[in-house]
């Protein structure tokens, strides 16, 4: 999850905020080890970074944070469905006007059909484009998700999918491997019978957990729900569950995510005899 808090003195020190610290605080974030804390500061963190995109409001990088901690946020800690909506809504606004902002031809693709998508990528983008394509897919994830009983949103998941592999297919291991566990959730959504590519789902999960070394928590998490309760595995469920309660969840990066890894795995582990 991503966020910006800093406080502005003068034009000088305003512009150096912009340039420098979203990603300094936005590690500190992801570092730290409390979520609550995490969870009771960010709609502050909110307010101030929706001010600091009201005074600069053709900035990509304070629009791809806003983007990221709205939709961290409509994941993670939102109270209520429509709460998520409203999050996940605002989280692809600021990401679709940082890639516009970015490239006023990109926007157009990702409204047009999905084969015109994946040549642009092919053709037009390469590795220096890979951090605004992979926030606005994980912004465009995200809102569907939030609006997942929308067949029209989730029509669109064959355009996140053709922007994650595309990552993928430049740097296996972006954003600590994460880019793997949205892989991994895509081709687990719904079983063989129906379309579903659950094995290929298993891999990016798989290949998510080799390429931390265990570390993204997250990854096991959701390998157990979205891949061992589609196949009904209930020996691979537990066991994931139960290794991700007894690791060590500071990871540089990821100490955040698998602080939240862990509440859910619990959860998860507690329901386990009733859902198999």
């Amino acid at each position: 999850m991503k966020a910006l808090l800093t406080v502005l003195l003068s034009t000088f020190l305003a512009a150096c905020a912009v340039t420098h610290l979203p990603d300094n605080l936005s590690r500190a974030m992801m570092n730290q080890e409390n979520p609550d804390i995490v969870a009771e500061g960010a709609p502050s963190y909110l307010i101030m970074l929706d001010a600091l995109i009201l005074t600069y409001p053709d900035n990509e990088n304070l629009l791809l944070a806003g983007s990221r901690l709205y939709g961290a946020y409509a994941g993670a800690f939102s109270k209520d469905p429509e709460q998520a909506r409203n999050m996940a809504d605002k989280a692809m606004e600021y990401a679709r006007r940082a890639l516009c902002e970015y490239d006023k031809d990109a926007c157009p693709l990702m409204d047009g059909p999905l084969d015109e998508l994946k040549a642009a990528l092919a053709d037009q983008y390469d590795e220096k484009d890979i951090n605004m394509m992979y926030s606005y897919g994980a912004a465009w994830a995200g809102w569907i998700q939030a609006n997942s009983d929308d067949w029209n949103a989730i029509a669109q998941l064959g355009k996140v999918q053709a922007l994650m592999e595309w990552v993928a297919a430049y740097d296996e291991s972006y954003d600590n491997a994460t880019v793997q566990v949205y892989l991994g959730v895509l081709n687990t959504q719904v079983p063989p019978s129906l379309g579903g590519k659950p094995e290929v789902g298993r891999e990016h999960f798989e290949k998510a957990i080799a390429l931390t070394e265990g570390h993204h928590l997250m990854a096991k998490v959701l390998f157990a729900k979205q891949y061992a309760r589609l196949m009904f595995d209930q020996d691979l469920h537990d066991s994931l569950l139960e290794e991700v309660l007894a690791a060590e969840p500071e990871y540089d990066g990821l100490t955040l995510i698998n602080g939240l890894a862990q509440r859910q795995a619990q959860e998860l582990l507690d329901e386990s005899s009733d859902y198999f």
